[in-house]
Order: structure tokens, then sequence, then C-alpha cells
């Protein structure tokens, strides 16, 4: 068993209104120069394969078919052994 944590992050060719916004209201708190805000996806999962090529393929096939969108969206994979 593996478990799984993938980061999906909007492109960076691709506008963040949602990171825009953030920008705002983080500039309203004076807290110091803080730009360039993008926000994304975190998704934690245990896939119960016997492999780690077995584990990165299925979670490739979860991100592209359901999770992200490959037309906006990348995204990163990272796992570890349960």
């Amino acid at each position: 068993m593996f478990h799984a944590k993938v980061r999906i992050t909007l492109r960076k060719s691709i506008l963040d209104p949602q990171g825009k916004a953030v920008e705002h209201a983080i500039g309203t708190l004076n807290v110091g120069t803080i730009h360039d805000v993008r926000v994304g996806k975190f998704i934690e999962m245990k896939v119960d394969v016997q492999d780690e090529a077995g584990a990165r393929a299925a979670t490739e096939e979860v991100c592209k078919k359901l999770l992200a969108n490959p037309v906006m969206e990348d995204y990163y994979i990272e796992l570890e052994k349960a």
C-alpha cells in the first residue's frame, strides 16, 4: 500500500482570480509585502497496490480522469510506502 499526495495547481500561464483575491486580502493584514499568490488543491489518498509503479500509474489515471483539468492545471505526485 502507498500513500499518495497530489498537489494540483493552475498552469503559470493561467490567471488565478482566487489567488489574486487572497493576495488582496493579505494586503489588508499589514504583514509585509506578499505577492504572486496562487491557490491550488492538495489531495491525499491510499493506493492499495504492491509496487510503486502501480501506485504511480493508478494515481496518474485518477488525476487525468477526475482530479485535474489537463488543459489548465498541472499536478505533482508524491508517493510514500504506507
